[in-house]
C-alpha cells in the first residue's frame, strides 16, 4: 500500500484560487492513485467555483472507483454541501489521521 497525500488548502476556496486548488488535486489524484485526503481545516469558506473545483475533481475520481475524502469541514462548508445536494459526493472525517486511516 502506498501512501497517503494530504494536501491542506489554507483561505477561502473562492475564485482563481479555486481553479489552483483543482488543479493540485488532479495531480495529486494521479499522483496518489486516488490515496488522498483534502483537509480542509484551513478553509473557513469556499463559493461556486470552489464547489465546482471539488465536483470536477470528484467526479474524475468516481470514474477510477475513488472518493475525495474530507475532513476538518466546518459547519459552513456543510451548509454549503447541504444545500447544493452536493454532501453525498464525499467521503468525511473528524481529523487527518481518520482519514489517512480510512485507507487501510
Amino acid at each position: 500500500m502506498g501512501a497517503v497525500t494530504v494536501l491542506k488548502p489554507c483561505g477561502p476556496l473562492i475564485g482563481d484560487d479555486a481553479e489552483q486548488v483543482k488543479q493540485r488535486l488532479a495531480q495529486a489524484q494521479r499522483e496518489s492513485l486516488g490515496r488522498f485526503v483534502l483537509d480542509a481545516s484551513g478553509m473557513p469558506l469556499l463559493d461556486s467555483k470552489g464547489l465546482e473545483a471539488l465536483g470536477d475533481v470528484t467526479e474524475e475520481m468516481a470514474l477510477s472507483g475513488n472518493v475525495l475524502k474530507l475532513c476538518g469541514v466546518n459547519e459552513t462548508i456543510r451548509q454549503v454541501l447541504y444545500l447544493t445536494g452536493t454532501e453525498s459526493m464525499f467521503e468525511y472525517f473528524e481529523d487527518v489521521g481518520s482519514a489517512v486511516r480510512s485507507f487501510l
